[in-house]
């Protein structure tokens, strides 16, 4: 099988530690992202990983990540890839956009002679710098077994959905589980707030029965603390269940919980507060003045 040499494009909250576990599986040659300082700073803090950009960065690779924010990027990324990528190369999407930009990508990059796959992943920046996150993968089974070594640097999971556009069917419904877990558990943190409850009695008390979840692990405390700089931006997450409405809209099935937390971080995101991990939901479930 042909050595690996891959390129990491998105070195952001999570793209970071991800390149990072590449690095040190000794697979990555080269990165790249929107700001080329970001870039340069990643290869000198990681000796032998050049500085890129989009449209240079297939010359030192052979598998090409992408972890960016929204559809638009993606379809870009991928035109440009296409036009620079040798035959046999393999883009694989970290994003979370439509299945639709998916299956648009791949089709882009397959007229091209090389492969793709949408892999979403899921553990947040927690999962990423521990090299624990859940990847939800869609395409070619032979094209994932391929890229297996530079999934398995910084997966816990990787489970093969289906064709192309089914990682990101499966990441739609993993963020209806986030967005329905985070009403649960701050209306109810609100509600333990204000009869009195004591933090450090009540949270693991929840954690130890049927209550109990990741997001309460991970998010109680702080949320109580009012710390909400600490994992997902609730803006991304409303960018997100936008996918997810029209995917739920187009299979006739119930909306409540797409459409309260839409709403909702729509109104936290009119006050300011975007970058706000998710938990920052609990503002909204206080009581108000």
């Amino acid at each position: 099988m042909q050595t690996i040499r891959a390129g990491f494009v998105g070195l952001g909250a999570m793209g970071w530690f991800m390149a990072a576990h590449l690095h040190q599986r000794g697979l990555l040659a080269a990165v790249a992202n929107r700001s080329a300082e970001k870039a340069q700073r990643f290869a000198g803090e990681h000796a032998g990983v050049t500085a890129a950009t989009v449209d240079t960065i297939a010359q030192y690779c052979n598998v090409i990540v992408l972890c960016v924010s929204a559809d638009a990027d993606v379809l870009d990324l991928s035109r440009r890839l296409a036009a620079s990528a040798a035959a046999g190369s393999v883009v694989i999407d970290h994003s979370t956009v439509s299945s639709t930009t998916a299956v648009t990508a791949a089709a882009l990059l397959q007229a091209a002679g090389s492969d793709f796959v949408d892999a979403p992943v899921s553990g947040g920046v927690e999962g990423a710098k521990n090299g624990k996150l859940s990847i939800m993968a869609g395409g070619a089974a032979e094209t994932l077994a391929r890229v297996q070594p530079v999934l398995e640097a910084y997966a816990a999971r990787i489970t093969h959905m289906g064709p192309v556009g089914a990682g990101q069917n499966t990441k739609a419904v993993n963020q209806v589980l986030i967005a329905g877990i985070a009403q649960a558990v701050t209306e109810g943190l609100a509600l333990g707030e204000a009869l009195g409850l004591e933090p450090a009695a009540l949270l693991p008390t929840l954690a130890a029965g049927a209550a109990g979840n990741w997001f309460l692990d991970k998010r109680g405390a702080s949320m109580l603390a009012n710390q909400f700089s600490v994992g997902f931006k609730l803006g991304l997450l409303h960018k997100d269940l936008g996918i997810v409405r029209e995917l739920a809209l187009a299979a006739g099935t119930d909306r409540s919980v797409i459409d309260k937390s839409l709403a909702d971080y729509a109104e936290l995101m009119a006050r300011g507060h975007s970058d706000d991990d998710i938990s920052a939901l609990i503002r909204l479930k206080r009581p108000q003045a």
